[in-house]
C-alpha cells in the first residue's frame, strides 16, 4: 500500500490513497478547512470498527438500519500530543436487533478485524461500548 500527501498551501495538505482517491487535511487551528491529521486517525478507528459491525450484524441477518460510532479520545499534554485514549461507543439501530449479536460484533470488531484500533490499542487504552435502538420504521419485506 502506498499514498502521498502534497502541500497545498498554509497548513492544509491533500492526501492521496493508492487507490486514487483524495482526502483533505486542515492543521489550522481556527477556521479549518478539513478534519485534523488527528481526527482523521480518531475517524479511522470508527469507520474501520463501524465497517466490521455492521457487516457482521448483517451476516448474522440483523435487521440494522442505523450504525453510528461516538468516537471520544484524549490526548497527553506533551509534544508528541498522542492519545492517551479512545472510546468507541456504538449506536446501532435497527428492527429486533439483538443485544447479544450487537455485542459479539463489537468484541469480534475489536479483538480480531478492525485494523486500526487493534494498531492503536499497542500504544492507547481502547474501549468499547454499544447501545441498540429500536428501529421507528420496520424494513420492507424481501
Amino acid at each position: 500500500m502506498q499514498a502521498s500527501v502534497k502541500w497545498a498551501g498554509d497548513q492544509t495538505f491533500i492526501g492521496r490513497s493508492d487507490s486514487g482517491h483524495n482526502v483533505v487535511f486542515d492543521a489550522n487551528k481556527e477556521g479549518s478547512a478539513a478534519p485534523s491529521p488527528m481526527e482523521m486517525v480518531l475517524m479511522a478507528a470508527g469507520a474501520c470498527s463501524s465497517v466490521d459491525v455492521v457487516s457482521i450484524l448483517q451476516k448474522a441477518r440483523q435487521q440494522v438500519t442505523d450504525c453510528e460510532v461516538i468516537l471520544t479520545a484524549e490526548r497527553v499534554e506533551t509534544i508528541p500530543r498522542v492519545f492517551s485514549k479512545i472510546h468507541l461507543h456504538f449506536v446501532v439501530t435497527g428492527f429486533d436487533v439483538s443485544e447479544k449479536h450487537v455485542e459479539k460484533a463489537v468484541n469480534l470488531s475489536a479483538e480480531k478485524y478492525c485494523s486500526v484500533s487493534i494498531m492503536l490499542s499497542q500504544s492507547v487504552e481502547v474501549t468499547h461500548s454499544f447501545s441498540v435502538k429500536q428501529s421507528e420504521v420496520q424494513p420492507a419485506a424481501e
